[in-house]
This record gives structure tokens, C-alpha cells and sequence, in this order.
């Protein structure tokens, strides 16, 4: 019996093995949002890292998370850090591109629960009235990654929260109009 149980076991962690390294290698999380405003009016809310806890939805997680800023007050060189509960972690985050009105780029770097560098990045496309905001992360998917992604939908988690965030943004920048 306990024969059975053991080759059992080891069938397992190999069917684990092999689900897990037929996920792909890389991940793309992409949500967008449509705000009533220009995006010189949505911009300063994302670009200035002060700004965040009126909209992220990470700030929501964990109202208790202490963050701390270094660097440029806004822009390239911007860094938040952050140690918050199990639902945000710990982590930092620095912009390492800005172009008013238009794009931003982010490096993350999370070192719990789980530690990785992705990359993230909001895009402004004024349309009319209007202006589209999307936000991105990319990155790569080591090992424990793929595996965690056999147990767990991490695009409809981590976009759920995108959602959440753009939706709170569109709340916080068209309040101000």
C-alpha cells in the first residue's frame, strides 16, 4: 500500500512538472479605462507617486501599508516602497520613463510574498473628450510562477485590480473637473 501511495506521489509531481512547463514563459496583464478629461488632467495622478493612495487599489488591500518615497517628488526617479499585509507584500516601485500626457513606465520589484521584477506602463490616448487609459505589466514567469498559475488565474486577479484602480481613477480625476 504504501508502495502505491509513494508512486502516486511521484506521479503527481511529475504531472505537475509538465503542466507547469508548458506555461509560457512570459505573462502580459492589459486593462483599460475610458475618463472624461484630458490627460493632462489624469497624468500628475499617476506620474506623481504621492498621488497613488487616492486611486490604487493595492491602497485599499492594506490602508495600513507604510510607504515611503526617495528620489524625483515625480517622474523618472519617483520610487515608492511599500510593506504592507499579505494582500500587497512587499515591494517598490520606480518610474523609469515619462513622457507628459502620454506614457509611463514602472520597474516593480516585490520581494513578498513572492520575489520578481516586472514592468509596468499606463498609456494616455486622448480621444475627444475623452481619454483612454491603459495599464500593463510584464514580466517573466519562473518556475514557481508557472505553477502558481496552474493553481490560480493571475490575469483575472491582478486585472481585477487593474480594473478596480481605473475605475478609481476615473472616479478621483473627473471629481476634480
Amino acid at each position: 500500500m504504501l508502495n502505491i501511495i509513494l508512486f502516486l506521489i511521484i506521479i503527481g509531481i511529475i504531472v505537475v512538472f509538465v503542466l507547469a512547463n508548458r506555461q509560457p514563459d512570459d505573462f502580459r496583464i492589459t486593462r483599460t479605462g475610458t475618463i472624461s478629461a484630458p490627460a493632462s488632467a489624469i497624468f500628475p495622478h499617476v506620474n506623481k507617486l504621492q498621488n497613488w493612495d487616492a486611486w490604487s487599489p493595492w491602497a485599499k488591500l492594506d490602508p495600513n501599508a507604510k510607504n515611503s518615497f526617495e528620489g524625483s517628488a515625480e517622474g523618472v526617479g519617483a520610487k515608492m516602497s511599500w510593506v504592507g499585509n499579505n494582500k500587497v507584500g512587499v515591494g517598490s516601485m520606480t518610474i523609469t520613463e515619462s513622457h507628459p500626457d502620454d506614457f509611463i513606465q514602472f520597474k516593480l520589484e516585490f520581494q513578498k510574498p513572492m520575489q520578481a521584477t516586472n514592468i509596468a506602463e499606463f498609456t494616455f490616448t486622448p480621444e475627444g473628450n475623452q481619454t483612454t487609459v491603459t495599464w500593463s505589466m510584464t514580466g517573466t514567469n519562473n518556475f514557481m510562477a508557472k505553477v502558481m498559475g496552474l493553481i490560480m488565474n493571475c490575469d483575472k486577479m491582478v486585472g481585477g485590480q487593474f480594473e478596480k484602480g481605473l475605475a478609481a481613477l476615473k472616479t478621483v480625476v473627473e471629481a476634480d473637473r
